[in-house]
C-alpha cells in the first residue's frame, strides 16, 4: 500500500512530467516557427521528360530532401504537368508568387532555372520578387545556384545566361514544331488528334488518321439526318444519342460540339489548319455535296425546326407566300394548324388546318406517280437497256481518270526523290507537291462519282419511279412515324408555299423530271392497253427510245 506521502509523490511526479512534455512541444513549435518557408515548384514540360525520369513525384522528393537538409520548412507544394498550355504555366505561376508574398514565404525551391521560367517577362518578375525583401532566395537545386538579394554580379549574369538558354530553347522548340506542322499539313495530314469519327494508326513521326469502324457510320448518319432538314441541332444529339453516338469519353455529344462536328471539313477529306482549308488524305466518311449541304443549312435561318417534344409533320416545310417567314404550327383539340406569325409586316391572318393543306398538295403526289404498276416493269426494262451504253462510256472515262492518276503519283514520286538529292528547292517542293495532291484528290473524287453514279444508275431511278407510286399511300399510312413521314415531303417538295390559306407545293429536282414527262408516259400506257398505239413491234423498243433518250447521271426530260 501506498503512503500517503508516496501518494503525493506519485501526483508530483506526474505533473513533472505533462510540464516537460508541454515544454517539449512549445520548444518544437518555436524551432518549427523560426525555420525559414518554403515553396516547393515542380514543372515537366514534355510527355517524354516524365517517361524518363523527371517525373513530378521525383522533382517534388528531391526538392522536399534539399529543403530538409537546409532547415526549410515545406508550406505549400506547386505542381505543373506535361498537358498544361502556356496559359496555365503563367496562371500557376503568378499564382505560386501571390501565395508566398501572401505568407510570408522566404524562400523558393525548383529544380533548375528552365523549370521556372523561360522568358525575360517572368524573370524580371522574379526578380522584382528576389529585391522586395533581403532574405528571400530561389534555389536551383540541380544546377546548385542560389538567386538573391546579394547575389553577385557575375552571379546574376549567369541566372541572365541560363534563362536566355532557356528561352532559346522555349522558341527553338516551338519553330521546331511549327516547321513539323507545316510538313504534316503539306503532306496532306491533320498533325493533331482526328475529329469524333477517325482514330490514330502508325508509330511516331509517321501517323495517320482512318476512320473508326464503329463511330464513323454514326457520323455519316449524322450528316445525312441534319441534310434532310427535319432535325435542329438539339433534335439531333437527341436522336444521336440514341443510336449510339458518344465523345470519347463515353458521354453525351453537347450541342456546341455538334455544331463543330457538322462545320467538321474534316469529315468530307479536307483539312482546316489555322483558318486554310486544303486536301487531306484521310478517307473520307461522307462525300462534299453532303457537307456543302448541311453547311448551308448550319447558315440559313429559320428553316431547321426547334426541338419540341411533339414534332408535327409539316414544321419548318411551309413558308408564308407573302413575307417569307416560316409558318408555325400548334395542335388545337387534336387538329393541327398553320399560322405565320412572323415579325416582319404580312398581312396574311388565320389559320390553315393540316388535313385542308394535305388535301390541296395531295394532287401533286397522284401527277408524278405511274398510274399502273405494269408502267414500273416498263421502266426497269428500259434503264436497263440505257445502261449498256452508260457502261461503255464509264469504261472509257474511268480509263482514262486512271491514267491521271498514275501520272501525278509518278510526279510526287519524282519530286521527293529530287528534294532529297537536293536538286529542286524546299520551296519548289512544297509547291509543286501541294499542286501535284490537289490535282490526285481531284481525279480520285471524280473517280468515286463514277463508281457511285454507275453502280446505282438505274437502282436510283428505278426506285424514284416507286416512290412516286406509292408517295400518297405511305403519308397516308398509320403505321407511319412523323419522322418516315416528313423525310418523305423532304424527297418529293423543295418547298411549300401558303397564301390566302392556298397551298403550292415546288417539287424536288427528280420529281420536278416526273411531273414534266410521267403524264406523257401514262398516256402512251394508255393508248397501248386500248390498242391504239400499234408502233409497239419488239418487246420494251419504244420505252426505251421514245422516253429515255438522254437519260443518264444527270437526267433531263428529251424535248
Amino acid at each position: 500500500m501506498l503512503t500517503p506521502k508516496g501518494r503525493s509523490a506519485s501526483i508530483t511526479d506526474s505533473l513533472w512530467v505533462k510540464w516537460l512534455g508541454y515544454q517539449t512541444v512549445l520548444l518544437i513549435t518555436l524551432m518549427q516557427a523560426q525555420k525559414p518557408k518554403a515553396i516547393v515548384y515542380c514543372r515537366v514540360s514534355s510527355k517524354e521528360q516524365e517517361d524518363t525520369g523527371y517525373s513530378l513525384d521525383a522533382q517534388k522528393k528531391l526538392l522536399e530532401e534539399h529543403g530538409e537538409k537546409h532547415g526549410f520548412q515545406v508550406v505549400k507544394h506547386f505542381r505543373i504537368s506535361e498537358s498544361a498550355s502556356g496559359k496555365q504555366i503563367r496562371i500557376k505561376f503568378n499564382e505560386m508568387l501571390k501565395y508566398a508574398s501572401n505568407n510570408r514565404v522566404s524562400v523558393i525551391l525548383c529544380e533548375k532555372v528552365d523549370r521556372l521560367t523561360r522568358n525575360l517577362k517572368d524573370a524580371a518578375v522574379v526578380d522584382d520578387w528576389i529585391k522586395a525583401e533581403d532574405n528571400r532566395q530561389i534555389h536551383c537545386v540541380k544546377e546548385n545556384f542560389i538567386l538573391s538579394r546579394n547575389t553577385k554580379a557575375h552571379e546574376n549574369l549567369v541566372w541572365d545566361m541560363k534563362v536566355a538558354i532557356a528561352r532559346f530553347y522555349t522558341n527553338n522548340l516551338s519553330e521546331e514544331v511549327l516547321k513539323g506542322q507545316k510538313e504534316k499539313i503539306a503532306q496532306g495530314w491533320l498533325p493533331t488528334k482526328p475529329p469524333l469519327g477517325y482514330k490514330t494508326i502508325g508509330e511516331k513521326g509517321h501517323k495517320i488518321h482512318i476512320p473508326d469502324e464503329e463511330k464513323a457510320p454514326l457520323i455519316a448518319k449524322m450528316f445525312e439526318l441534319y441534310a434532310t432538314g427535319n432535325y435542329s441541332i438539339k433534335f439531333l444529339l437527341e436522336e444521336m444519342w440514341k443510336q449510339g453516338l458518344k465523345n470519347t469519353d463515353g458521354n453525351k455529344v453537347g450541342k456546341t460540339r455538334m455544331h463543330k462536328l457538322l462545320s467538321e471539313p474534316f469529315y468530307c477529306g479536307k483539312l482546316r489548319w489555322n483558318g486554310k482549308v486544303s486536301p487531306g488524305n484521310q478517307e473520307p466518311i461522307i462525300s462534299e455535296e453532303l457537307f456543302e449541304e448541311v453547311q448551308k443549312r448550319l447558315c440559313r435561318k429559320y428553316k431547321n425546326p426547334q426541338y419540341k417534344k411533339h414534332e408535327h409533320v409539316w414544321k419548318a416545310k411551309v413558308e408564308c407566300g407573302e413575307c417569307g417567314g416560316t409558318v408555325s404550327w400548334y395542335e388545337k383539340k387534336g387538329n393541327a394548324y398553320g399560322e405565320c406569325k412572323h415579325y416582319r409586316p404580312c398581312s396574311q391572318r388565320g389559320t390553315t388546318r393540316q388535313d385542308s393543306l394535305e388535301e390541296q398538295l395531295f394532287p401533286l403526289f397522284d401527277k408524278v406517280a405511274p398510274k399502273n404498276e405494269r408502267v414500273l416493269g416498263w421502266l426497269e426494262q428500259a434503264l436497263k437497256e440505257s445502261h449498256v451504253d452508260e457502261i461503255k462510256l464509264y469504261d472509257s472515262q474511268r480509263r482514262n481518270l486512271n491514267e491521271q492518276h498514275e501520272k501525278l503519283q509518278r510526279r510526287l514520286e519524282a519530286i521527293y526523290e529530287d528534294k532529297i538529292d537536293q536538286k529542286i528547292t524546299v520551296e519548289f517542293y512544297e509547291r509543286k507537291f501541294k499542286e501535284y495532291t490537289e490535282e490526285k484528290n481531284a481525279v480520285l473524287k471524280q473517280l468515286q462519282k463514277l463508281d457511285d453514279g454507275n453502280a446505282q444508275y438505274y437502282e436510283a431511278g428505278y426506285a424514284i419511279h416507286e416512290l412516286a407510286v406509292r408517295a400518297k399511300e405511305i403519308y397516308q399510312s398509320k403505321r407511319v412515324t412523323v419522322e418516315d413521314k416528313r423525310l418523305l415531303l423532304s424527297h418529293i417538295f423543295s418547298n411549300v408555299l401558303l397564301k390566302d390559306r392556298k397551298a403550292d407545293g415546288k417539287y424536288t429536282l427528280a420529281f420536278e423530271f416526273l411531273a414534266e414527262w410521267m403524264p406523257k408516259l401514262n398516256k402512251n400506257f394508255e393508248l397501248q392497253e386500248s390498242g391504239l398505239n400499234k408502233h409497239k413491234t419488239d418487246e420494251f423498243e419504244h420505252v426505251g427510245s421514245m422516253w429515255l433518250r438522254g437519260w443518264g447521271s444527270n437526267p433531263r426530260p428529251t424535248g
